[in-house]
C-alpha cells in the first residue's frame, strides 16, 4: 500500500514537515526503515538512531524537532507513541482482511438465534439457541456461541473462541485464538478424601473494547457473575477466575493469575506472571511488578514489587516476617553502632 503523507495528517493529525506528497508504503522500525517507510521516535534512549535511520518520515515529538527536521520529512505530535498506535490502526484498516456477512454452508445456527445485520459466521462455528449476535459481529472458523450467549456489535472472534452459555460480551471487543470465555469455576467441597464439585451458576459480563490475548481463560461465577469492565486488555495466557472483578481499563500481561472473587480496581496493572490471590482488593491505580505475589490487599495507589525465594512454609513465614522489619532493623543497627562508637 502506497500512501501520501499529506494523506495521513489529514486523517491523524500533526503537524507536516516535508512535501504532502511523499508517498510511504509501510510503518518500520528506526533501526530498519528504508526510504518508503514511516517510523516513530518515542524513547529518549534512541534519540541516537534519528540521525542515522534511512526512514523516509518519522513521527516526533516538538522537543526533537529541529533533528528530524534536518534529516528529512517528519510529522510533529506531541505524543509519537500515540500517533505510532493511531497510525496502526489506520493501517490495519485498509490492510487487514474482513470477512464478507454471512453465514458459511458448514455453520450450525440454530433457528432461535438473532442475527444481526452484516454479522459473518465462519466455517463449522456453532451458535447455539437464543445467543445473540448484534451488528457487524465476525465469529471466526471453529468458534462455539453458547445457549443465550450475546456478542456486542462489532465484536471480532478469531478462530476456536469459545463463549460458554449466558455470558455477555460488549461492542467491539477483539478475542484471539484459543480464549474461553464461561468455562466452570475451580469449586469442589472436600468430603471424606474425595471432592464434590460445586456446580458454576454465574456466568461471565465483559464489557466493551476489552481485547484478550490468545488462550486466555475467564471462568463463569459460581453463584454470580464473574465482571470484566470497559477497555481491559488481557495479554495470552491469563487465568481470571470465578467471580473476580476487574475494573475499567485495567491491564494484565502473559500469564498472570487471578484466583476467585478478588476485586481489582480500574487503570490497573499488573506484569507479567504476577499473581493475585483469592478474596483480595486492589485499589484503583495499583500497578503490580512482574512476578509478583499479591497476598493481601493494596488499598494504596502506586507500584508493588516483591519476589521472595521458595523455602519450607515455616522457614518461609519466619523469614518473610523477619524481613518485613528489616528496614526498622537497619535503623536500630545503626542506632547501637553509633552508641558503640560514642
Amino acid at each position: 500500500m502506497a500512501v501520501r503523507l499529506g494523506e495521513l495528517v489529514a486523517a491523524l493529525g500533526g503537524e507536516l514537515h516535508g512535501s504532502a506528497e511523499q508517498l510511504v508504503h509501510r510503518i518500520a522500525p528506526l533501526e530498519s526503515g528504508d526510504a518508503g517507510s514511516i517510523a516513530f521516535l518515542s524513547n529518549p534512549k534512541y534519540r541516537a538512531q534519528l540521525t542515522t535511520t534511512q526512514a523516509g518520515c518519522v513521527i516526533v515529538s516538538p522537543a526533537v524537532q529541529e533533528e528530524a527536521v534536518a534529516r528529512g520529512a517528519a510529522i510533529v505530535t506531541a505524543d509519537p507513541y500515540l500517533y505510532f498506535a493511531r497510525l496502526t490502526q489506520w493501517w490495519a484498516e485498509r490492510v487487514r482482511p474482513r470477512p464478507a456477512a454471512g453465514i458459511h454452508p458448514s455453520a450450525v445456527v440454530d433457528g432461535t438465534a438473532v442475527i444481526g445485520q452484516n454479522v459473518h459466521i465462519g466455517p463449522l462455528a456453532v451458535v447455539e439457541a437464543g445467543a445473540i449476535l448484534e451488528d457487524g459481529v465476525v465469529i471466526g472458523p471453529h468458534c462455539t456461541v453458547g445457549a443465550r450467549a450475546r456478542i456486542g456489535a462489532d465484536t471480532r472472534l478469531a478462530p476456536r473462541v469459545t463463549i460458554g452459555f449466558d455470558c455477555v460480551v460488549g461492542a467491539r471487543c477483539l478475542f484471539h485464538s484459543g480464549v474461553v470465555i464461561g468455562a466452570d469455576g475451580f469449586g469442589f467441597a472436600p468430603h471424606q478424601g474425595t471432592w464434590e464439585k460445586i456446580e458454576q451458576l454465574g456466568a461471565v459480563r465483559i464489557g466493551d473494547d476489552v481485547e484478550l490475548g490468545a488462550n486466555t481463560c475467564i471462568d463463569r461465577g459460581a453463584l454470580e457473575d464473574t465482571v470484566i469492565g470497559n477497555g481491559v486488555k488481557l495479554d495470552n495466557l491469563v487465568q481470571i477466575a470465578h467471580n473476580v472483578h476487574i475494573g475499567d481499563h485495567s491491564a494484565m500481561a502473559g500469564c498472570v493469575g487471578v484466583a476467585g472473587s478478588a476485586r481489582i480496581g480500574k487503570h490497573c496493572t499488573v506484569g507479567g506472571a504476577g499473581m493475585i490471590l483469592g478474596h483480595l482488593t486492589l485499589a484503583d491505580h495499583v500497578h503490580v511488578s512482574s512476578g509478583t505475589l499479591i497476598s493481601r490487599s493494596v488499598l494504596k495507589p502506586g507500584l508493588y514489587s516483591g519476589a521472595f525465594p521458595f523455602d519450607e512454609n515455616a522457614n518461609w513465614e519466619k523469614n518473610a516476617a523477619t524481613l518485613r522489619q528489616l528496614h526498622a532493623l537497619r535503623d536500630r543497627i545503626r542506632t547501637l553502632e553509633k552508641q558503640v562508637k560514642s
